[in-house]
């Protein structure tokens, strides 16, 4: 028995000796050219690791950008597109405008006989299909006598004193206004009373 115990006694003197090399061999090693490289290389790793991280952290940022202006792109060409619809007569309706206003001026005169009664019928019936398709179109005419002048919707040409009128009321009106659904697209040209 007192072989088995000092042979347990030996190898644990070989393994204490052991044990002290390594942490010696451990020690030296550190101070070596090799573990200062490894030393290095991490560092150099956690930096590139770094520089990775912040040009990720800029291209989500980017991205996160171009998407909210690529989103507020597509919002406008929305939009644009709806009120393209949604006025889509109005280069029509300005050019037959003058055509209205003679409609309106030939209506104006007084027949004489039968065919210029007749006439003056027909110009009327086809006045009025114009005025129909204008309407379902969208087109409103602009009532300015009697209204308050306000220049979104009226153009004053001449001033009077009227005292049948009120102050900055419309007395008469030379050309008719009209409006396509909320945009006026020719104001009325109107007598204003001071």
């Amino acid at each position: 028995m007192a072989d088995e115990q000092k042979q347990m006694e030996d190898q644990e003197t070989i393994h204490q000796e052991t044990e002290e090399k390594e942490a010696a061999e451990a020690i030296f090693a550190e101070g070596t050219p090799e573990a200062e490289t490894e030393a290095a290389d991490d560092i150099k790793q956690s930096e590139q690791l770094a520089e990775l991280q912040a040009k990720l952290d800029e291209s989500e940022d980017r991205y996160i950008r171009l998407r909210a202006d690529f989103d507020n792109f597509r919002r406008r060409m929305q939009l644009d597109r709806e009120a393209s619809e949604k006025y889509r007569a109005q280069a029509l309706i300005t050019n037959l405008l003058p055509a209205i206003d003679n409609f309106e001026r030939a209506m104006q005169i007084t027949p004489d006989n039968e065919q210029t009664k007749q006439l003056l019928q027909g110009v009327e019936m086809v006045y009025k299909s114009i005025q129909e398709a204008l309407k379902q179109e969208g087109i409103e005419i602009i009532e300015s006598v009697g209204k308050e002048f306000d220049p979104y919707y009226h153009q004053a040409i001449m001033q009077v004193e009227d005292e049948s009128y009120g102050s900055n009321v419309v007395v008469e009106e030379f050309q008719k206004g009209y409006i396509l659904k909320d945009r006026v697209i020719r104001p009325s040209m109107v007598k204003v009373n001071q």
